[in-house]
């Protein structure tokens, strides 16, 4: 959808397997998608032109979540529960650089500011993997991917729904929320040493600028906080119900 024109345009997938996931790459040129469904595929397109440049079939039940690395040089795919796997792909090689085995229900991803790690969240998992390490072998072959629990404490038993790596100043931070209501911070020692009730009966997404932390909840409420002390700042306005003539509201004004 081009809002500048009011324009729609789609892109065929030729497999017709059902798109669970999708990512923008933070130029803005390709959009990456993952199926559902037997022997999935992870599928890079050329927004512009609406093609398919790139392939990758590591997956056997499923992608849960993919996220381009802010370099652009990286792609991470995470599998459904029964895949098990996470894979980070040299998408422009079409090799798999580094992958692992992950036994969580995952359904988020987000990579740090630098591209080098990125964090997965799922039920009762939060999780940072790191590529530095992954990338230190020159062996041609995938490496084993590290990865480091992040420190729940008594917030263990949650399903964190979403994740968003800081950034700008508030880089070494890492955020989530909880499917609970609540918002998350973990430190740079991957401790999860803070959190605000986000007065919602449920959280669903989040996305996070330097300024910013937006926190999308049940009902359509949209809350906004301070990524440096996680304080409140506002609730944005509700969107217009479906079929209500905006012109009429405003002409009553």
């Amino acid at each position: 959808m081009n809002p500048r024109n009011n324009k729609q345009h789609h892109i065929f997938n030729s497999s017709r397997k059902t798109i669970s996931t999708l990512a923008f790459s933070p130029d803005g040129k390709y959009v990456v998608t993952g199926e559902s469904g037997h022997m999935p595929a992870v599928r890079v397109w050329e927004v512009s032109e609406r093609l398919q440049v790139a392939e990758l079939q590591e997956h056997k039940y499923g992608v849960a979540c993919v996220a381009f690395s802010p370099n652009g040089k990286y792609i991470v795919s995470v599998g459904y529960q029964h895949d098990m796997m996470v894979n980070v792909w040299s998408w422009k090689k079409n090799v798999v650089v580094a992958a692992n085995k992950v036994s969580s229900k995952v359904t988020a991803v987000s990579f740090s500011d630098d591209s080098s790690y990125f964090v997965t969240a799922g039920n009762r998992h939060v999780k940072f993997w790191y590529l530095d390490h992954s990338k230190s072998n020159k062996v041609n072959a995938t490496v084993p991917l590290l990865g480091r629990s992040g420190l729940l404490g008594e917030l263990r038993n949650n399903f964190f729904s979403d994740v968003a790596c800081g950034r700008g100043r508030q880089a070494a931070s890492t955020f989530c929320i909880t499917s609970s209501g609540l918002l998350c911070e973990f430190n740079e020692r991957r401790l999860l040493d803070k959190w605000v009730e986000l007065r919602a009966s449920q959280a669903t997404c989040l996305s996070v600028t330097e300024e910013l932390i937006f926190c999308g909840c049940s009902d359509g409420t949209v809350r906004a906080f301070s990524p440096a002390n996680l304080h409140f700042l506002c609730t944005l306005p509700r969107p217009h119900c479906l079929g209500a003539d905006i012109a009429n509201l405003v002409d009553a004004r």
